[in-house]
């Protein structure tokens, strides 16, 4: 049973590094541009985004597709 989750494209990242890769890709203005939080545009950083996130469902769920739409 390795391979839980053989087709959930998120299996074994985490919220820090789906954030990160996004970042690196788009940076903070454009990720903003892509998903309208403040937490991208108003003095951005990856604590205080993941702080974020993690107590809001529905803009994690944003970034997760974001991710899911720019990588796979």
């Amino acid at each position: 049973m390795s391979q839980q989750q053989p087709n959930n494209p998120l299996h074994g990242l985490s919220l820090e590094k789906i954030l990160t890769r996004l970042v690196e890709h788009y940076g903070w203005k454009g990720l903003h541009d892509q998903i309208n939080i403040n937490c991208f545009s108003k003095d951005p950083s990856i604590k205080s985004s993941l702080k974020f996130l993690r107590k809001t469902q529905w803009a994690r769920d944003k970034v997760e597709a974001l991710y899911i739409n720019t990588f796979n």
